[in-house]
């Protein structure tokens, strides 16, 4: 990781010296750049098509050994007739990961706006063989422990405009997890954990939507506030009973031409007998970078996001980060000195018109990690 950070800092002065040349005359390293720019764009046209827009992924980390898979994106219209401003773009993503030690994850996703953007589908479904790490439930754990799993996750949301910019429908959520391995004398393994020996969930629940974005690929004004009810009970074929409210406001900010500054404040309160798998959790590459997925998990749990996006040269951009959080069994538990933090930086290369980005992001929050991935956290 060190010689990545390395890589990744001499890249950012040399790009801030190669461009911050003036005159006519074009120097040899800036017409290299510019030919390695084009080679990138002759690339990308060649592994995708009008609609369809494909990434190799190659990963790697202890749990996992080496992995290799690909995403792919197909952006699209439905109302093909309409104009392009007024009507936003819909789309499919999929993606897979395999690893040497025969873990995958697979996901698809779709994302349809219909009837002029008065009506939305959001429909996700994920199959997955693949290790995490769990390490105890509170802000002040410090023990870490593998287990895999195999789970099957799937939610359905449907949202219509009942005034402008806000939107208002249901949600149905279902998992399955089948935790196959565990450290032995581990948290998992004395059974004591709600949820150690797997779960099946299935809840109901409604959503409301105020997103008054520019564009939701890569915004540069406007708003995104979503908040969430999710009721998970024995009537709908649920193991556990428990209710989870989110809250996720995100605010964006052009400055100048060309910078924005997106800021996020998300919140999640679980009451019942949530399984450890659901409960509010901090970490990850959606919820401060920097943290393993779940790294802190309780019944509570806030993040506070915020980024500064800046171009750099032609399609590459760059964003820096910063993130801070924390959780607690009760909201009297929440206090400014227990709050975790995290930051770092990140580049973009624009791969359409639409403004969907390639993103590669290094993050430094108890562990260097690295993140590879289509569309921004934010």
């Amino acid at each position: 990781m060190k010689k990545t950070s390395a890589f990744f800092l001499v890249l950012l002065l040399h790009s801030q010296f190669l461009f911050a040349q003036k005159g006519d005359t074009i120097s040899a390293p800036v017409a290299l750049v510019d030919k390695l720019f084009g080679f990138a764009d002759n690339l990308v046209e060649r592994v995708s098509t009008d609609t369809w827009t494909f990434i190799p992924a190659i990963t790697y980390a202890p749990e996992t050994s080496l992995g290799v898979g690909g995403r792919a994106m197909k952006i699209f219209r439905l109302d093909k007739n309409s104009s392009q401003t007024k009507n936003r773009p819909s789309s499919l993503p999929i993606t897979f990961l395999y690893t040497l030690k025969n873990q995958l994850i697979l996901t698809a996703e779709v994302d349809l706006w219909m009837d002029h953007n008065n009506s939305f589908l959001n429909s996700r479904l994920e199959l997955a063989d693949y290790p995490f790490v769990f390490s105890g439930i509170g802000n002040e754990v410090t023990d870490q422990e593998e287990y895999s799993t195999r789970y099957l996750y799937y939610h359905l949301l449907y949202h219509t405009k009942i005034a402008r910019g806000v939107y208002l429908g249901p949600r149905y959520e279902f998992r399955a997890d089948n935790i196959y391995e565990k450290v032995e004398d581990g948290l998992l393994e004395t059974g004591d954990v709600t949820g150690s020996n797997g779960q099946n969930l299935s809840g109901l629940g409604l959503s409301l939507n105020i997103d008054t974005r520019d564009n939701i690929f890569q915004p540069s004004k406007g708003m995104y506030n979503q908040l969430s009810w999710m009721e998970f009970h024995s009537v709908f074929g649920s193991d556990f009973n428990f209710t989870q409210w989110v809250f996720d406001f995100r605010k964006y900010q052009k400055i100048g031409t060309n910078q924005v500054i997106a800021g996020q404040a998300w919140f999640s309160f679980t009451r019942g007998a949530a399984p450890f798998h659901h409960l509010s959790m901090v970490g990850g590459s959606d919820r401060m970078r920097g943290y393993f997925e779940g790294r802190y998990r309780d019944k509570n749990a806030m993040v506070y996001q915020a980024e500064w996006r800046f171009p750099v040269y032609k399609k590459l951009n760059m964003v820096l980060f910063g993130s801070s959080g924390q959780v607690a069994n009760n909201l009297s538990g929440f206090h400014l000195r227990d709050f975790r933090y995290a930051g770092g930086l990140g580049f973009r290369y624009k791969l359409n018109s639409e403004g969907l980005n390639l993103r590669i992001d290094l993050a430094f929050g108890d562990q260097s990690a690295f993140y590879f991935g289509l569309n921004e956290v934010i």
